[in-house]
């Protein structure tokens, strides 16, 4: 049972393992003097690792957020999660509800960084990749590489490996006009998030040269046009191909148009599992130019090595999953600034339903009821309220266990949603009801349930550690189950539930139809109800608020109902930065966090 990888707007928030900082990222000192270069170094968790963010495998918040950096669009979230456009790329424009028609101009002079005009190819490619309209061969049928995760079985057939619940409601192909940097995109049905339809755009002249040989950029753009206009199945295989797996990279890669830029800063070097730097993209003409001359990111997943990095002037900004612990040690750092708060980041625990462990009704015969039981009964024995004042209240003094799968608590509809859901079923941790649940379904006990979180993770390592007795006591034998490379194992079978975090990018209310419903994306357990499909189908052609609200308690109905999981904390966060070397940060809620506003950061020394 291997998932399909992708983690979509919910990015998991992954731990590797990397390679020491012997050899250290370029010296982050400096002047901010007018005459000299001015530079920043950034500590961050999980190296990057592919330039296509949109395909499943690249679709993580590693990589956005280095994109971020690098790439523009019409839209960007601000630090609250509102959208906001940016009109210095472009405009875009629902010009008719009856159906639903939004158009996409992308301004004369935007280029990307070799020179090469960004325009309306760009925005077909992205269309055809997204949509799926043009695939020749079902999701469903894709097998994967078990340590990869890529497709396999697609050589020479139209496969694009990603998803867009919106795009793939446009199943004519849009028109291009206004000199090539206009698309209009008709949709069949309407569309709650249509205004989230365009993102960061990937270079069509490039996938053309690469995926078809041909050498001139203008050509190549042609080229993948025409294609996609003709629905070309030989030229769409091997434009599908490259498209998903040939801006894949570990380290700074020989061909530099694998790493474009039509934002900010451009990448400029590349040193694998240590760092990265970017410069200035000279070729940027928008509103969102940035401060630094460069910005150099450096990796490590232990926040305590950040903060010694921190006071020995190696980085100078970061922002980690944050315990007392680091905060406590940042703290003692000369000239530090902390600013604490929440992130659109959320804790939640789920139990797998199709591996033949403890919560599959297929280990009891297909008995969904005594499966059911299981499930709720663990659910009862879950400590999260002492999780939260142990791990989280330290930091946040107010933090509260969070009680929706959908909202988050102070959006609108969290209050209203989570007094109809059923979680207050679990407000309690209740042994004995758990007890009572397993002997009526007679299961006997301990049950034993295999456990995977980020062994390198110390907050999840606690987590565990308070888990553990408080589900013995509800009749539950946890089995560390913890690894380092719990990423790439998710949906592989080999645990029965697992704890970690889902990271929002956006408000957008469809992104959660890839977590809940049958076969989705992000569906990593294996969970399936008609019900709840029917009502993601109805939530995401719903644009009134208030009907998004009530489609989305009905849906939380289900879920507690059916014992899914359940949801435990809002991310804490904190941001730390030496204040002699960087100012006028603003984190953001939802991602990209610590990079949210770079345009507005400030060299506290300059004139």
């Amino acid at each position: 049972m291997r998932s399909k990888r992708i983690f979509a707007v919910g990015a998991v928030l992954a731990t590797l393992s990397l390679a020491g900082t012997a050899c250290a990222a370029p010296d982050s000192g400096g002047s901010s003097t007018s005459n000299q270069k001015t530079s920043v170094t950034l500590g961050w968790n999980q190296p990057f690792y592919s330039y296509n963010a949109n395909t499943s495998n690249g679709n993580a918040t590693a990589n956005n957020s280095i994109k971020y950096l690098m790439n523009k669009q019409f839209w960007y979230v601000d630090a609250g999660g509102t959208i906001q456009p940016d009109t210095s790329f472009g405009t875009y424009e629902k010009t008719s509800d009856d159906p639903l028609t939004v158009k996409y101009t992308v301004n004369s002079d935007e280029v990307w960084s070799d020179g090469t005009p960004v325009d309306a190819a760009d925005m077909l490619l992205n269309w055809a990749a997204q949509s799926g309209n043009l695939n020749t061969i079902d999701a469903d049928k894709v097998k994967r590489d078990d340590a990869t995760g890529l497709p396999k079985n697609t050589k020479g057939k139209v496969f694009f490996d990603t998803s867009s619940i919106g795009l793939s409601l446009v199943k004519e192909t849009p028109a291009i006009t206004d000199s090539n940097k206009t698309v209009t995109l008709i949709y069949t049905k309407p569309f709650a998030d249509w205004a989230y339809d365009m993102p960061d755009l990937m270079p069509a002249h490039v996938v053309g040269e690469k995926a078809l040989g041909i050498t001139d950029p203008q050509k190549a753009k042609d080229a993948v046009v025409k294609a996609i206009q003709d629905k070309d199945a030989a030229a769409l295989a091997k434009i599908s191909a490259f498209w998903n797996s040939g801006f894949d990279y570990t380290k700074m890669p020989s061909d530099p148009a694998l790493a474009l830029s039509n934002g900010a800063y451009v990448m400029s070097d590349f040193k694998e599992n240590e760092f990265m730097t970017l410069k200035k993209n000279t070729k940027y003409k928008g509103k969102q130019a940035g401060v630094f001359d460069t910005i150099t990111v450096r990796w490590s997943e232990d926040p305590m090595a950040q903060v010694q990095a921190l006071q020995n002037g190696e980085v100078d900004m970061f922002s980690p999953q944050v315990t007392t612990d680091v905060v406590k040690a940042a703290e003692k750092v000369k000239d530090v600034s902390i600013k604490k708060g929440t992130e659109g980041t959320y804790e939640h625990i789920d139990l797998v339903q199709n591996n033949k462990g403890p919560f599959d009704p297929g280990s009891y015969g297909g008995d969904e009821a005594k499966a059911l039981a299981v499930r709720q009964a663990f659910l009862h024995g879950v400590p999260r309220q002492e999780i939260v004042d142990k791990l989280i209240k330290p930091i946040v003094p107010d933090a509260e266990v969070r009680n929706s799968f959908l909202k988050t608590a102070g959006t609108p509809g969290y209050d209203e949603i989570v007094a109809q859901n059923g979680s207050a079923d679990y407000a309690e941790v209740d042994p004995a009801k758990s007890l009572e649940l397993l002997k009526q379904a007679g299961v006997k006990t301990p049950v034993k349930v295999r456990v995977m979180y980020a062994k390198d993770n110390v907050r999840r390592v606690n987590e565990f550690q308070l888990m553990k007795p408080a589900l013995a006591k509800a009749g539950f034998d946890l089995i560390d189950a913890g690894s380092n490379e719990w990423g790439a194992k998710l949906g592989d079978g080999t645990y029965d539930a697992v704890f970690f975090g889902w990271q929002s990018t956006t408000p957008a209310v469809s992104a959660d139809r890839e977590t809940y419903a049958t076969g989705t994306i992000n569906n990593l357990i294996g969970y399936s109800n008609k019900t709840v499909d029917g009502l993601f189908d109805k939530l995401v052609v719903t644009p009134d608020e208030t009907e998004q609200i009530k489609i989305q308690a009905e849906i939380e109905k289900q879920l507690f109902k059916d014992a899914i999981g359940l949801t435990i904390f809002q991310f804490p966060s904190a941001n730390i930065t030496n204040s002699t070397r960087i100012t006028g940060e603003d984190p953001a809620i939802l991602a990209p966090t610590m990079f949210y506003g770079f345009w507005n950061w400030k060299v506290p020394s300059a004139k």
